[in-house]
């Protein structure tokens, strides 16, 4: 009973080290040049695909034994390993999508013929695609914005978010350009001489629901081999920011967190972006001493 258990610990720890191997592979990397952060995100990847702590855990003591090993038999000079936190304190980063991909979904809604709603409909989704990206705001947020509060020539929206509370949000120039478009030849078509006071419009002027945007963000983010979510896009918006250097206390705001704890699940990309600036432009910091 025991040769058999050892014989199934061994062909899982061999599994674990394969899927690794794997992931590495993507990266154009071999298992004796892995990084700490090639570890980071490969955990990070196993949580991101709902994998339990664990299967995690397991699959980190396979990895860390198998460096223990290499670094004793001398064929590493470091342990990538190293100060890797356990799953049980692991900060799970939600899924956010790449650059590449970001832009393949705002590219994909393109309209299907050259029918007026068509158009239209082609004009509000990349409208609304480029706002939820460039703000990071919540689907609810987006579905309830009202007219009234899009301020392009100042270049922000004044969001209402949990609570009632109110936040104003800086836009990008492709979103101001695009929310221009949508006002200018496509919101007209759902209202339709209709009051509505609400900036995204459905149907006879009706509001849009969670669902629907959902399947719109969906739909679009096809283009890109992605199964997207509005929370993905704003997740990307806050970890895209952080990864050029914005404080965690802008992030904050952006999003409208109430407590800085909330934000602070995207410590170790700003850790990470730190590290990679004092790696390239300190003098000393490839320094052999």
């Amino acid at each position: 009973m025991e040769r058999g258990s050892a014989r199934l610990t061994i062909a899982a720890y061999t599994s674990d080290l394969a899927q690794f191997a794997e992931f590495l592979e993507k990266r154009r990397q071999r298992l004796t040049d892995a990084r700490r952060e090639d570890v980071r995100d490969f955990i990070q990847e196993l949580f991101s695909n709902s994998l339990d702590g664990r299967s995690v855990g397991r699959k980190l003591s396979a990895i860390r034994h198998f460096y223990r090993y290499l670094l004793l038999d001398g064929k590493i000079e470091k342990d990538p390993t190293l100060n890797i936190d356990s799953p049980k304190q692991w900060k799970v980063l939600p899924k956010s999508l790449s650059r590449d991909e970001v832009e393949a979904t705002l590219a994909g809604t393109q309209p299907r013929n050259e029918s007026a709603r068509s158009q239209a409909l082609a004009l509000r989704d990349h409208a609304m695609l480029e706002l939820l990206y460039a703000s990071g705001v919540r689907v609810s947020e987006v579905a309830d914005a009202r007219l009234e509060d899009l301020k392009l020539d100042m270049g922000y929206i004044l969001v209402r978010g949990k609570g009632d509370k109110e936040r104003m949000v800086p836009l990008g120039v492709p979103a101001q350009q695009a929310l221009q478009q949508y006002l200018k030849g496509g919101r007209e078509v759902f209202a339709k001489k209709r009051g509505s006071p609400l900036l995204f419009l459905g149907t006879g002027a009706r509001r849009l629901t969670r669902q629907r945007v959902w399947q719109l963000v969906r739909k679009a983010s096809l283009a890109s081999g992605r199964h997207a979510s509005p929370h993905m896009l704003r997740h990307s918006c806050a970890t895209h920011m952080v990864e050029n250097g914005a404080d965690l206390r802008t992030v904050q705001t952006i999003l409208g967190h109430a407590d800085i704890s909330t934000t602070q699940i995207y410590t170790h990309v700003a850790l990470d972006r730190l590290k990679s600036v004092y790696a390239k432009h300190h003098p000393r910091a490839k320094a052999k001493v």
